[in-house]
C-alpha cells in the first residue's frame, strides 16, 4: 500500500518530566487546551504529554515537512474521536502541506511504557484510503432480498391459511357438485 508518508517518533518520559519542571510555560505554549485537559486528568501527565509530543513529530515526518518553513508546533495536535481513539488534528501550515500532498487523513497510533512514549503516523491519500468492502455491500443486499422474499412467502401463507379456513362452498359454490361427481371412488371396477 502506497501512502503519502509514514512517521515514527519516540520520547523518553523522563525528558518530558524535566522540561515540565524547568519550563512551566512550555505546556501552555505547545499543547492545546484540549490536550492539556486530557493529560492533566491522568495519574501520570508526563506520559501523555510525551506521547502527544511524539505524535506531533511522527505526523510531520509522515507529511515529509518537519517543523519550520511555515509549519508551527501547534499546527499539529492530538484530539480524540467519538470512540476515544487518538486522531491527528492539522491546522495552519500542517493543513496546507497535507492539502498540497493530497493527504485526506493521518492515521495515528500512540502508546507508552513506563519509560518511553512512541507514536506512529501514516499520511493517507484518497488513492490508498481503504474503500468499503464491496462484498459486504453485496452480502447486505442479498440479505435484504431474502428478507423481502420471506415477507412475500409469509403473506402468501397467511392468505392460503385464511382461505383453507373457509367452507369449500364459500370458495367455489359450483365446485361441490363437480367434486361429488368427478372424484374417483375406491369402489372396485366391474369393467374388465
Amino acid at each position: 500500500m502506497t501512502a503519502a508518508g509514514i512517521g515514527v517518533d519516540m520520547l523518553e518520559i523522563s525528558r518530558m518530566e524535566r522540561v515540565m519542571r524547568r519550563r512551566p510555560n512550555f505546556l501552555r505554549r505547545v499543547f492545546t487546551e484540549e490536550e492539556r485537559a486530557y493529560c492533566e486528568r491522568s495519574a501520570r501527565p508526563a506520559e501523555h504529554y510525551a506521547a502527544r509530543w511524539a505524535a506531533r513529530e511522527a505526523v510531520v515526518k509522515a507529511l515529509g515537512c518537519g517543523f519550520g518553513g511555515g509549519v508551527g508546533i501547534r499546527d499539529v495536535s492530538v484530539t480524540r474521536d467519538d470512540r476515544g481513539s487518538a486522531r491527528a488534528r492539522l491546522t495552519g501550515g500542517a493543513a496546507k502541506v497535507a492539502l498540497e500532498k493530497g493527504v485526506v487523513e493521518v492515521a495515528l497510533s500512540i502508546s507508552y511504557t513506563r519509560d518511553v512514549a512512541v507514536a506512529n503516523a501514516v499520511a493517507v491519500t484518497e488513492a490508498v484510503k481503504p474503500k468499503p468492502d464491496a462484498r459486504a455491500d453485496a452480502a447486505r443486499a442479498l440479505a435484504a432480498s431474502f428478507r423481502e422474499a420471506k415477507s412475500v412467502l409469509d403473506e402468501l401463507e397467511r392468505v392460503e391459511d385464511a382461505q383453507m379456513a373457509l367452507p369449500i362452498d364459500t370458495l367455489a359454490p359450483d365446485m361441490t357438485a363437480v367434486a361429488s361427481t368427478a372424484l374417483p371412488t375406491n369402489r372396485p371396477s366391474t369393467e374388465e
